[in-house]
């Protein structure tokens, strides 16, 4: 045990000296802060970020713009279902370019993009239950509202959509990892310590699998169960487990001829104790390694399920959706719109990546 210790803290040492995986890490854990408080950082907290404005639709980052809110009643939200699932939000948003003070209402002239005249609408003061006379409307009720990362082509706040479109991606990731450990860690421990026929059957399943394009297993699955959110956890999880299961095969094999494995049998230990107690926890160095590239994998593979349609569904954003929403607008002169998305994506896969690349470097014994 001493020695598991001191080869642990070998390895976190080695794993401090290495600039980018301790960068890495600390992005990553900056992601799943932003990704808990999603809602509470987004402009736009309705759920989904789907507060659609379509006269302000595809703005440049940093757009500003007046907004009327007009109040509509709801059902009161218990505040954890708020922090994490957003306020059901039935307020009419109105992006107005002037308005004017009546005797019993306000008169609003809507905000147009192209410069022209927008339509004059009226709003009585009934409408405003906090505003006791019309005067007060403006203070209470007109915002200026500005967009950092611009809008959308529905006219909703693209930061917002990004903040709360991390979530689909590590939340895919987590989901699909632990489905492919808990598969791959059971059929490759069980095939590497029986051998025999149960190896040769489990190996004849991996083949099956691994011969299968990984994207078209997918699809299928994803067909099969269903277009949706859990659907796609489940398929990207069904999908990476055949890596998990070569290699725990691979370290069993090698785990179960030493010593003190011979010496639990002896013992009289039972083949489950002898896995789980004394072969796995020596074998899952290349595990914990291949999972970082999992989570970066299933990130992909994600993010190409939602850009084909058949991933997370609107208006739940997903980075892959918002590329697939505006990958036209690359030659339509507003590029960012597609690779503001496209950047982040890049950045959470980059950085599970060189998150796997130190973990190796610092449980490779060899430089120690």
């Amino acid at each position: 045990m001493k020695n598991s210790t001191s080869l642990t803290r070998i390895a976190l040492q080695k794993f401090k000296k290495n600039f980018w995986g301790v960068f890495s890490f600390g992005f990553l854990t900056a992601c799943v802060l932003i990704a808990i408080f999603a809602y509470a950082l987004a402009p736009d907290n309705s759920q989904n970020a789907n507060q659609m404005h379509l006269s302000i639709h595809s703005k440049n980052p940093g757009f500003s713009v007046k907004m009327l809110t007009i109040p509509t009643a709801v059902d009161e939200q218990n505040p954890i279902s708020v922090f994490f699932f957003g306020q059901k939000n039935a307020d009419t948003e109105i992006p107005v370019s002037k308005y004017l003070i009546k005797q019993n209402a306000i008169e609003i002239t809507e905000y147009t993009s192209d410069g022209t005249a927008g339509l004059q609408k009226y709003y009585a003061l009934s409408l405003f239950p906090e505003a006791t006379a019309v005067k007060e409307i403006p203070n209470k009720y007109i915002s200026q509202k500005k967009f950092l990362l611009g809008t959308d082509k529905y006219g909703r706040d693209l930061l917002s959509r990004m903040l709360i479109g991390i979530r689909i991606s590590l939340a895919i990731g987590f989901v699909a990892v632990f489905i492919s450990l808990i598969i791959g860690i059971t059929m490759g421990a069980t095939a590497g310590y029986f051998g025999g026929k149960i190896d040769a059957a489990i190996m004849w399943l991996i083949n099956v699998t691994w011969s299968i394009p990984t994207l078209l297993l997918v699809i299928a699955i994803t067909l099969a169960l269903g277009k949706g959110f859990w659907q796609v956890f489940i398929a990207v999880g069904l999908t990476m487990w055949v890596e998990v299961a070569r290699v725990v095969r691979g370290q069993v094999m090698g785990v179960k001829q030493m010593q003190y494995v011979t010496a639990a049998r002896a013992l009289g230990y039972n083949d489950f104790r002898i896995i789980t107690k004394h072969i796995l926890p020596n074998s899952m160095a290349p595990v914990i390694i291949i999972s970082a590239a999992n989570f970066a994998g299933a990130i992909l593979i994600e993010s190409g399920l939602s850009f084909l349609g058949i991933g997370a569904q609107p208006p739940m954003p997903s980075w892959g959706g918002i590329i697939k929403d505006h990958y036209s607008y690359i030659i339509l002169g507003k590029p960012y719109l597609a690779l503001i998305p496209g950047l982040a994506i890049m950045s959470l896969v980059t950085a599970f990546m060189l998150i796997g690349n130190a973990l190796r470097d610092a449980m490779d014994v060899r430089n120690s």
